[in-house]
This record gives structure tokens, C-alpha cells and sequence, in this order.
């Protein structure tokens, strides 16, 4: 009887975050250990039909840099990074195409409907919603940067009750043009300002930001990220991520949040708890 109370407890206690939340868009960036483990691609799609079940509009923006390097060394392809991003040549974009759109996105896709949502595979090229120019005028090959975000076509998909799953990959500004390859998490955070989302959630492979300890920073502000870029307590690989959340925040997202992907039920705990279990980034009180 004393787990049965537990459990209704914890609903109880959620139940404050589902009201608030309830019909409000969430943006989630899919990737790291949460997208190629199988037991946690099963826990992410029940977290997903989950939100989507109790009324919240869950959208998702995916990666896939390791399954594209993969599949580049099968054919054997080269590839070429530059400060820590892909340059994206014409061959390579092929494959960038084909992994994201036409594998990595169906599975997704297949994988939320087998537990009872409404998902939708699609990428930026479909409908044109997503626009994009040469990354650093073309040093980064097929690279781009979006220009914009046709959010029409996505809050149409919302309100058939679809849940839209994104791959990264952009019309170019020419007939023919065989697109761009975008960063999954700059794309997140474009898509989550254009909806005017309520949460954009990143999933990693770390807890989240954390200080020079090694300790978890729960919240940050935007006031003080410059100062821990430059004193290097945020640094590598967390920079992008940073800076994608900064983003969203001055596009008028409520909050950004950066959260462990490894962790089951990562999402929940992170969206239907006082405490969390990652970072959100956030203006002010």
C-alpha cells in the first residue's frame, strides 16, 4: 500500500507542471547516448507520448553526427571538421541527407507511433520551412546557417495533433540546390523562437553546465554566461550548446534547458519537478 501512495504522490506532485504546461509548445533537441542506446531511444518515446498525452505539443529536433560518420567511412568518404564542425562537401551532403532524413528520422518517427502518438517525420527542405545561407560564406562547405523558419507549417502539424520530428536540413537559395546541413542544436533553438515555445530541453551527455568543481549549476542567467565562457568554466563542446540556449532566450523562450540524456526519464524529471535534474537557462526572475 505504501508504494501505491508513492506513486500517487508523485503524480500529485507533477500535477502542477502538467496544468501550467498543458497546450504549451516544447522544443526538444534529440541526441548523444538518448538517440543511439536502445533501452534509452524506448524510455525517450514513452517520455514524448507521455508529454504528448497529457496536452503538452512536443517537438523534435534531431542529430546524428556519429551514425553520419559511419555511414561516411562504409563509403569511405572523407570528411573534414573545422573548429569542431563539420565541413560538408557536395558528397558528403548526400549522405548527411540520407542518414538524417531517411533513416535516423523514420526510426524516430516509427518508434513514437508504435507507443501511440501521432509523430511525422520531415525535415527542413519539406514545404521550405527551413531556409538557410553558406556558413561563414562557404568555409564550411554545405554548412549553413538558417535564415528562416516558416513556423506555419509546423503549428499546422501541431494543431492536427502531430508531433513533428525534424531532421537538421535546409533548403538552399537556388532551384536545385541540394540543401544545407544544419546544427541540430542552433536548429532547436531557431524552431523553438519561431513557435514561440514555451521550453527548448537539450539532451547531452552530461549533466548539464557545470562549475569548476565539476558540480552542477542548476540555473544560470544570461548575465552571467559571458563571464564563464571567459574564465573557461563553460568551454568545448558545452559553448554551442550555450550559446543555442542564449539564443532562445532572447527570442523570448521562456526557458532553455540542458539536461543528461543517459538518464532515464531524463525529461520528466527535468520538466515535472521543483528541482530538475539539469541546467536552465534563463533572463531573470
Amino acid at each position: 500500500m505504501q508504494k501505491k501512495i508513492e506513486v500517487a504522490n508523485t503524480l500529485l506532485d507533477a500535477f502542477p507542471f502538467i496544468k501550467e504546461f498543458r497546450n504549451q509548445t516544447v522544443v526538444i533537441k534529440y541526441g548523444g547516448a538518448a538517440q543511439t542506446q536502445p533501452h534509452l531511444k524506448e524510455q525517450f518515446a514513452k517520455d514524448i507520448v507521455l508529454l504528448y498525452l497529457v496536452g503538452l505539443k512536443p517537438v523534435i529536433v534531431h542529430g546524428g553526427g556519429k551514425r553520419i560518420n559511419e555511414y561516411l567511412e562504409k563509403l569511405n568518404i572523407k570528411t573534414q571538421f573545422k573548429d569542431g564542425q563539420r565541413v560538408t562537401t557536395k558528397e558528403n551532403m548526400e549522405v548527411v541527407e540520407m542518414v538524417l532524413s531517411g533513416l535516423i528520422n523514420k526510426e524516430i518517427t516509427s518508434l513514437l507511433n508504435s507507443h501511440g502518438a501521432k509523430a511525422i517525420g520531415i525535415s527542413g527542405k519539406d514545404a521550405g520551412f527551413l531556409k538557410a545561407i553558406p556558413k561563414d560564406d562557404g568555409a564550411f562547405g554545405y554548412t549553413g546557417n538558417i535564415t528562416s523558419v516558416d513556423s506555419q507549417v509546423l503549428q499546422k502539424l501541431l494543431d492536427e495533433k502531430f508531433i513533428p520530428v525534424i531532421a537538421p536540413i535546409a533548403s538552399g537559395e537556388s532551384l536545385g540546390h541540394v540543401g544545407y546541413n544544419i546544427n541540430a542544436d542552433l536548429a532547436a533553438s531557431k524552431i523553438s523562437v519561431a513557435l514561440n515555445a514555451k521550453k527548448v530541453v537539450f539532451l547531452t551527455d552530461t549533466a548539464g553546465v557545470l562549475d569548476k568543481e565539476k558540480n552542477l549549476i542548476s540555473t544560470l542567467y544570461k548575465r552571467d554566461i559571458d563571464s564563464l565562457i571567459e574564465d573557461e568554466t563553460i568551454s568545448g563542446g558545452m559553448i554551442p550548446k550555450v550559446m543555442a540556449c542564449l539564443e532562445a532566450i532572447n527570442g523570448e523562450v521562456q526557458k532553455a534547458h540542458i539536461i543528461d540524456g543517459r538518464v532515464e526519464h531524463s525529461i520528466l524529471l527535468e520538466l515535472f519537478t521543483s528541482d530538475g535534474i539539469g541546467t536552465v537557462i534563463r533572463k531573470m526572475d
